[in-house]
């Protein structure tokens, strides 16, 4: 989900589906884009998500940092103690990170200028995770150039600024919404009710 809305925003997919549709392709031609392979991809949050979205990253050429609560030791990739150090080297920050007393508007007005006007941000992880009026406002004044949203920060409500920007991807929270995503998590319910009453260890035991 994280790659397929830094897809869709960076080659702005969804205003070009309007485009198309409104039937200004007759009058016109769409704006040149820019593409995915061999940005610079700064990823917050570098557990078993993060880890997933650097490796698929790394498939189209880019380089990838991370921040997180503490490094890596086994990462190829360069950790960056804050994220703001993480978001001036990146053109595309991801955001993958848990969401704690911490992490909320980890993405602030200090970040957003951080990443620049040609930058974008991706969130699937929580809406609450970005300072949704700075978001708004860097949008809307041309200090970010666009962002892919799974999450929004009081969904399903989603602001009318938010809506009438052409270059923002808004998606319903639906990155785990596939069928088969949703057998496997079925699978796992199974699979620990049976191990619990054969007095067996729990595949996936609250600790």
């Amino acid at each position: 989900m994280a790659v397929l809305l830094t897809l869709a925003t960076l080659r702005r997919i969804c205003a070009a589906d309007r485009f198309v549709r409104r039937g200004e392709w007759k009058k016109s031609d769409f704006n040149l884009t820019t593409k995915f392979s061999g940005k610079s991809v700064g990823i917050i949050g570098l557990g078993r998500i993060g880890s997933a979205i650097a490796r698929r990253a790394e498939a189209f050429g880019c380089s990838i940092g991370y921040h997180s609560r503490s490094q890596k030791p086994n990462s190829r990739y360069k950790f960056y103690p804050s994220v703001l150090n993480l978001a001036s080297d990146s053109q595309i920050l991801i955001v993958a990170c848990a969401l704690t007393q911490e992490t909320r508007h980890i993405i602030d007005r200090h970040v957003i200028d951080a990443l620049g006007r040609n930058g974008i941000i991706v969130n699937i992880a929580r809406g609450s995770h970005i300072d949704e009026a700075e978001l708004i406002s860097a949008l809307v004044e041309g200090r970010l150039a666009g962002a892919g949203l799974d999450v929004l920060e009081n969904e399903p409500q989603v602001p009318n600024a938010l809506i009438g920007l052409d270059n923002i991807v808004l998606s319903p929270h639906v990155g785990a919404s596939t069928v088969e995503t949703r057998k496997a998590m079925a699978d796992l319910v199974v699979q620990n009710l049976e191990a619990h009453f054969s007095d067996k260890p729990l595949l996936t035991p609250v600790i």
